[in-house]
């Protein structure tokens, strides 16, 4: 049975800078059985990044759309699990305003982190949370899921712009904050392949180039990504190949090793 302090130990042999900028995505199922259950989970992120920023995703893309158009802050679920969920309602904690791919933050400089993202048009913009992710040197910790669920490789996707991933015409959505008033948020969507599938492709690349270890925690594997590494590496493969995640096809053995020594 996992505990607070047990699970805090493991953030630390992961070597997790607990003065810096972390992003979780999560399954907590994967962690195994820990005692006091999710909450417990977020007492040890929060713990061991009390003097950081500590940030989960509070997408609600599932069922935000031209159909049901109102992002509420304060009430609309996160489609992403339940860490990010219980981790929104938290003390403290500052939800961002973008509509289909909201943010969750806690922090010194959670305000400022997470202000503007309502103020873009797409999903994950470079002067987005996402893009802030780069600038911050932040890590990305995945628990229990792989690069396929890592939103930030959708971010740099639309910084290098690639094509077809994006849709050409706006969707009128709103959030609606606390005191019920409406902001207008023109979104475009993420559209065609479910690229976001295909994202395992670059695991060996991102390890066999220090920009990501795997570890432990709790029973999870866990993937440690840089964020600045990761994005330096997947926009020249990108700027190379734009149909890199065009397809689910294993990469080439020999481009994996010829990749690995540059």
């Amino acid at each position: 049975m996992y505990t607070v302090e047990s699970l805090m130990k493991q953030l630390e042999e992961l070597n997790i800078d607990r003065q810096g900028t972390l992003l979780i995505h999560s399954s907590m199922k994967s962690i195994g059985p820990v005692e006091g259950g999710a909450e417990t989970v977020l007492d040890a992120f929060s713990g061991y990044m009390k003097d950081g920023l500590l940030v989960l995703p509070t997408h609600t893309w599932s069922y935000i759309n031209g159909d049901n158009p109102r992002f509420n802050v304060e009430q609309s679920p996160s489609c992403v699990g339940i860490l990010p969920e219980l981790f929104r309602k938290r003390q403290d904690v500052v939800r961002s305003l973008h509509p289909t791919h909201s943010v969750a933050a806690l922090g010194q400089d959670a305000v400022e982190f997470t202000k503007d993202d309502h103020r873009f048009d797409t999903p994950c913009a470079r002067g987005s949370a996402w893009g802030k992710l780069l600038d911050r040197k932040a890590t990305i910790l995945l628990v229990g899921v792989d690069l396929k669920r890592n939103t930030f490789v959708h971010g740099v996707e639309e910084w290098v712009d690639i094509p077809g991933r994006l849709t050409d015409t706006h969707e009128m959505l709103y959030t609606v904050l606390p005191d019920g008033t409406e902001i207008s948020v023109p979104s475009r969507r993420h559209c065609g392949l479910s690229w976001s599938e295909h994202f395992w492709k670059v695991d060996e690349v991102l390890e066999n180039n220090g920009a990501m270890v795997k570890g432990q925690l709790g029973d999870a594997t866990v993937r440690v990504c840089d964020a600045a590494k990761t994005a330096s590496i997947i926009t020249e493969m990108l700027e190379a190949n734009p149909d890199l995640f065009s397809d689910n096809n294993p990469l080439d053995r020999e481009y994996l090793l010829v990749k690995s020594v540059q």
